[in-house]
C-alpha cells in the first residue's frame, strides 16, 4: 500500500523536527516568561501594597510606587497635627488576608473608627497571622483602604500600648509559623496583651491552652467558647465573652440590586433553565471555604434527595480552596457518584459553582440575589456568613452547634438539629468532637422554606432586626471601648 493514502502527510509538506524545536524553545521561552511577570508582578504588587501602609517610603518603595501608578493606589496620608491620647491599642490581625480573622478584625476596626471620639485611646493596627493578599486588598472599598493606611501609620509608644492579637494562637509569641509575631517583643514590654480566637471544635488544645494563659486575657465570641476554653484548662479570670460585629448598614438589602449568579456561576449538575433566576425561581445560597468541617457533603445529599428538576430551585455554593486544588466541580460529581445517590427521572435540581472572587463590595448583592441561606457545618468559630445573610434579611438555615448558637433563634432563623457528635478524624484537631447535623432534617427545613415563603421572610426580616439590636457596630463598640477603658484606667 502507498504509505501516501495512509492519512500521512506528504514529506514535502512534513515539517522538520529542527522547526518544531525552534518553535518550542520560544514558546517555552514565552511560558517561561509569562510565568516569571506573573509571579514577578504579584511579589512587586505586594511590596507596594506594604510601602503604601508605611509611612516615609524608602527610594525603592517609590519606585514600586511609580510601578504601580496605573493601579491608583491610595495616597499616603499626611501628617495629623490634631492631638490624639497617648494610650495606644495596636490591634495585630490579618487585616489583608481574607478569611474569617480577617472579615472579624476588619468589624472591630470600623466599628471603633466610628466611635473614636469617644475613647480615650488611639488606634493601630499591623498585619499579623496570614499571608497577604492583593486580590482582597484590591476588593476592600476605598475608605477601607484609607482608613487602613492611617491605622497603619500610626504610632504608639511600647510602655503606654495593650496589644491585641487577634489569630489562631499558634501565630502568639513566639509563632508556631513564619509571621510577625504578636505581640511584637516579648509580653511583659507592653501594659496589656490580650488575644482574641476562637475554635470550631469541643475543646481547645494543650499547647493553645498554654499560649491562651500567657495572655493577660482572651476575648472570645460566644457563650459557647467561655465553656469550651474554661473546660479546657484556659484560666477562667482571663477570658471574657466579646460578640463579633457585623456592619448591618453595608449589609443593607435595601441598598443593593441582584448580582447575576446565572452568568456568574459554573453549571455542575442539572440543566440551565433559561427561565429560572432570583425572581422566577428559589435560589440557595452557600458560602463557605471547601472543606470537610463546612458540611458541604451533609447540604449535597439533603439537596440532591429532596429536590429534582421540576421543584424551581437552584443551589449556588460560593467557596474557595482551602488545602486543595479548585477543581470543584468534579469533587461535587465524584462525590455524588461515590454516594449512590440516584437522578431523579425529572433529572437533577441544578448546583452551580462560583469559585471566581466576589470583591468584599460586591458580597452583599451575592446575598441579595438569593431567596435563602444555608450552612449546615459541623462546628463554627462565630460563622461570619451566616450573620451577614442575615443582616440582608434572608431567612438562615444553620447547624444549631457552637458558635451560631449565640444568635440562632426559632424565631429569627431555621436552626438545623444536630444527630450526633463525632470525632475530628484528621488535622490539628484530630481527636476532638464536632456535630453531624441531620441530613433528614435538613430536607425538611429546605422544603419547608420553599413551600412557606412568608413565614422565611418573617424569619429573615426578624434576623435583621436582631443583628442590628445586638451585634451592630454602635453595640460591639461600645462593648469594646468598655473593656479597653477598664484596663486603661487600671495604666493611671
Amino acid at each position: 500500500m502507498d504509505t501516501h493514502d495512509n492519512n500521512q502527510p506528504h514529506p514535502a509538506t512534513r515539517p522538520k523536527p529542527s522547526k518544531i524545536y525552534c518553535l518550542s524553545i520560544p514558546i517555552l521561552f514565552l511560558a517561561i516568561s509569562l510565568s516569571f511577570f506573573t509571579k514577578t508582578s504579584h511579589y512587586f504588587g505586594i511590596q507596594h501594597l506594604k510601602s503604601t501602609l508605611t509611612s516615609n517610603p524608602t527610594y525603592f518603595q517609590e519606585l514600586l510606587g511609580f510601578l504601580y501608578s496605573n493601579q491608583n493606589p491610595t495616597k499616603t496620608q499626611q501628617p495629623n497635627h490634631i492631638s490624639l491620647p497617648s494610650h495606644c491599642v495596636l490591634w495585630m490581625a490579618p487585616f489583608l488576608s481574607g478569611g474569617g480573622y480577617s472579615s472579624e478584625s476588619w468589624s472591630y476596626i470600623l466599628a471603633l473608627d466610628e466611635n473614636m471620639n469617644k475613647t480615650k485611646f488611639k488606634l493601630s493596627i499591623k498585619q499579623h497571622g496570614d499571608l497577604e493578599s492583593l486580590e482582597f486588598w484590591e476588593g476592600l472599598p476605598q475608605e477601607t483602604k484609607n482608613l487602613a493606611v492611617k491605622l497603619y501609620q500610626t504610632e504608639c509608644r511600647v510602655n503606654e500600648t495593650i496589644v491585641i492579637c487577634h489569630s489562631e494562637p499558634g501565630a502568639w509569641y513566639p509563632p508556631l509559623f513564619q509571621t510577625m509575631p504578636c505581640p511584637p517583643t516579648d509580653y511583659e514590654n507592653f501594659n496589656f496583651v490580650i488575644g482574641r480566637t476562637m475554635f470550631e471544635t469541643d475543646r481547645v488544645n494543650a499547647e493553645h491552652v498554654k499560649r491562651c494563659n500567657r495572655m493577660d486575657y482572651v476575648w472570645v465570641p460566644t457563650d459557647f467558647h467561655v465553656s469550651t476554653f474554661v473546660q479546657s484548662g484556659v484560666d477562667p479570670s482571663k477570658v471574657v465573652k466579646v460578640v463579633q460585629a457585623v456592619d448591618v448598614d453595608f449589609f443593607d438589602p435595601l441598598k443593593y440590586e441582584p448580582l447575576d449568579l446565572v452568568s456568574t456561576g459554573n453549571l455542575v449538575l442539572g440543566s440551565r433553565k433559561k427561565d429560572l433566576d432570583s425572581k422566577t425561581g428559589f435560589v440557595f445560597l452557600s458560602v463557605f471555604k471547601w472543606e470537610y468541617r463546612k458540611g458541604w457533603d451533609v447540604l449535597l445529599k439533603a439537596y440532591l434527595k429532596e429536590f429534582s428538576g421540576i421543584d424551581g430551585v437552584a443551589l449556588y455554593l460560593l467557596t474557595n480552596p482551602y488545602h486543595s486544588d479548585r477543581n470543584f466541580g468534579n469533587k461535587i460529581v465524584e462525590f455524588v457518584e461515590d454516594t449512590g445517590i440516584e437522578e431523579p427521572v425529572e433529572g437533577w435540581a441544578p448546583i452551580y459553582v462560583v469559585d471566581t472572587h466576589i470583591a468584599q463590595v460586591d458580597l452583599p448583592r451575592v446575598y441579595k440575589a438569593a431567596h435563602a441561606f444555608v450552612l449546615p457545618s459541623r462546628g463554627e468559630g462565630w460563622g461570619r456568613p451566616l450573620v451577614e445573610a442575615m443582616s440582608m434579611s434572608l431567612p438562615v438555615i444553620a447547624t444549631n452547634w457552637s458558635g451560631p448558637t449565640e444568635y440562632l433563634t426559632e424565631e429569627n432563623s431555621y436552626p438545623l438539629q444536630v444527630d450526633r457528635m463525632s470525632k475530628v478524624m484528621e488535622g490539628p484537631f484530630e481527636g476532638h468532637l464536632w456535630a453531624e447535623p441531620s441530613i433528614d432534617k435538613l430536607q425538611l427545613l429546605m422544603r419547608h422554606v420553599i413551600t412557606n415563603v412568608a413565614e422565611a421572610n418573617m424569619r429573615g426580616r426578624r434576623a435583621r432586626e436582631d443583628m442590628i439590636r445586638r451585634f451592630s457596630p454602635h453595640i460591639v463598640s461600645g462593648i469594646v471601648t468598655d473593656l479597653i477603658g477598664n484596663l486603661l484606667d487600671r495604666m493611671i
